[in-house]
């Protein structure tokens, strides 16, 4: 594979973000929505729209409830795929890789850093199953506040979710449908990426 990148980037994540923080200043909202796609036990897809809460050096991090559909998935099968697109700024970035569960502090700082309601929501929330209606939903909210009060702790099944990439894909929109596309990928084992530009 080639060594340079055509988009001048040494580091995915990096790039990632740069092109996050660029699609800050004019997506009029939710830059950072993601595409977040999973399998279930007989291998039929799933997609759905999370929102990605950090760009770590080496990994994608995101908050649920662990016994959701896509909970469930992503620790059956340990792996996830997903896309990050910026319409404004007619670019894509896909990844696919491992996944594992971040359970600890920085679960801890993230649900404390939500709005008291979102807190509580999450204890209320029995996500993905069914719903009667949504009386008891708010039924369930204010059930949550009366047992846990003004400062709920973090539910024993909500938390984060690291994805660790094997392969990035960068995607930039060009003229006559003539796209620029780079696929970086890591052996097992390397300390550095390979790219290799595709065609569009």
């Amino acid at each position: 594979m080639g060594n340079g990148s055509i988009f001048g980037a040494d580091d995915p994540f990096a790039l990632t973000r740069a092109w996050m923080d660029e699609a800050a200043q004019t997506e009029p909202s939710d830059p950072n929505a993601m595409s977040l796609a999973t399998v279930d036990e007989s291998g039929l897809p799933n997609v759905r729209v999370v929102l990605l809460k950090e760009i770590e050096d080496d990994a994608f991090v995101f908050y649920t409830n662990y016994d959701s559909a896509k909970g469930r998935e992503l620790i059956a099968s340990g792996m996830a795929a997903f896309v990050l697109h910026w319409k404004t700024l007619r670019r894509q970035v896909r990844v696919r890789g491992t996944v594992e569960k971040e359970d600890g502090a920085a679960a801890d700082a993230y649900y404390a850093s939500r709005p008291l309601d979102s807190r509580l929501g999450a204890w209320a929330s029995q996500q993905s199953r069914p719903l009667g209606s949504r009386a008891d939903l708010m039924a369930a909210v204010e059930a949550a506040r009366a047992e846990h009060g003004e400062d709920p702790p973090r539910p024993p099944f909500w938390g984060g979710f690291r994805i660790r990439p094997m392969e990035f894909e960068f995607w930039s929109d060009g003229a006559f449908r003539l796209h620029d596309r780079e696929k970086w990928v890591r052996p097992d084992g390397a300390a550095s990426w390979e790219r290799q530009r595709l065609f569009p």
